[in-house]
């Protein structure tokens, strides 16, 4: 099993941070790397069990499933549904946590799945740094504005 684990700080309130990122549909309004989305069956995107269907900038469709969302504990889980990656049982969480000295917020981001051994380290990194760390700086430059 492979594992991807990122963390930052964001010189914002959690509770500010947490509001961004926590609508499952919301990705395209922060993360650079995503071009659209929408949620199937219409169903409300903090809904646990919906299913988020999006397009990355170059084009990749990915499909995922929202397993949890807290808005008392700032943390949403999901599973990959489809996606381009060789990889399988994909399952990440996005977890915002209040840092109280400064009302800053520390933010992890973290996933876990199969692939082959041979492509393991490439995904580990690449989803480490374009998609995790890459959607925290994008996260860090909208609240430096």
């Amino acid at each position: 099993m492979a594992r991807v684990y990122v963390s930052t700080v964001i010189n914002a309130p959690a509770a500010e941070v947490w509001a961004r990122v926590r609508d499952f549909n919301a990705l395209p309004r922060w993360h650079p790397r995503i071009r659209e989305s929408r949620i199937e069956n219409g169903e409300p995107s903090d809904k646990v069990g919906c299913v988020r269907d999006f397009r990355l900038q170059n084009g990749d469709r990915i499909r995922e499933k929202l397993l949890g969302l807290s808005d008392f504990d700032m943390f949403c889980t999901y599973a990959i549904l489809e996606s381009p990656m060789p990889l399988t049982d994909y399952v990440a969480t996005l977890r915002v946590t209040p840092i109280t000295d400064g009302d800053r917020a520390f933010c992890e981001w973290s996933a876990d799945f199969e692939c082959a051994e041979a492509v393991a380290d490439d995904l580990v990194a690449g989803i480490g740094a374009d998609v995790f760390q890459g959607g925290f700086d994008a996260l860090k430059r909208h609240f430096t504005r």
